[in-house]
């Protein structure tokens, strides 16, 4: 659903629009991000982000089930700023549920995570949802962050840490994403 937001800009001699700060901040759109552009038969221009992951979220969610099974816990993959795909716990609690503050700063500064010991500050990805990450890395793309894959602990061991095979496999995810992304 469209809604109004009462700002008005003109196009320049250019063809350029800026988009207002506040909208961008609001939408989470940074500077360099790739916008789709759609059109209508009423006279409409509408932007959309544009989320390569998105495009491929049949893919993610074969990555996703794959990894549960190897890792032997839940699997979310991320394009920069939702769920796209979900392998180990329930679809409908996390489908299109935001990135949280704390993932984004993570994939901002293109740092991996991994909870290894009760030392560890806790990183919970998916905002709205209490359950902590045990690893966490961002999918570059053609060297863009374009989303991230994260392990969650398992229900039942809230305390659990990486294994070393789990973060092998994290990175694998990420890498194997990445390069379906650029082909």
């Amino acid at each position: 659903m469209m809604k109004a937001t009462g700002i008005v800009r003109r196009i320049d001699d250019l063809g350029r629009v800026v988009i207002p700060k506040e909208i961008r901040r609001t939408m989470r759109i940074r500077e360099g991000d790739p916008l789709e552009i759609y059109t209508s038969s009423d006279g409409e221009v509408i932007f959309k982000k544009y989320s390569a992951i998105n495009e491929m979220a049949q893919s993610a969610s074969q990555v996703a089930e794959v990894m549960t099974k190897l890792a032997n816990c839940p699997t979310i993959v991320f394009d920069r700023d939702h769920v796209v795909a979900v392998a180990g716990v329930g679809k409908k609690e996390f489908n299109e549920r935001r990135v949280s503050q704390g993932l984004e700063e993570f994939l901002e500064h293109r740092r991996n995570y991994i909870y290894s010991s009760d030392q560890d500050a806790k990183v919970f990805p998916v905002e709205g949802i209490d359950r902590p990450a045990i690893a966490c890395t961002p999918i570059l793309s053609s060297g863009d962050v374009t989303g991230a894959v994260a392990f969650l602990a398992p229900s039942s061991d809230e305390g659990a840490t990486a294994t070393e095979v789990q973060k092998n496999l994290i990175q694998a995810a990420a890498q194997f994403l990445g390069k379906q992304i650029e082909e």
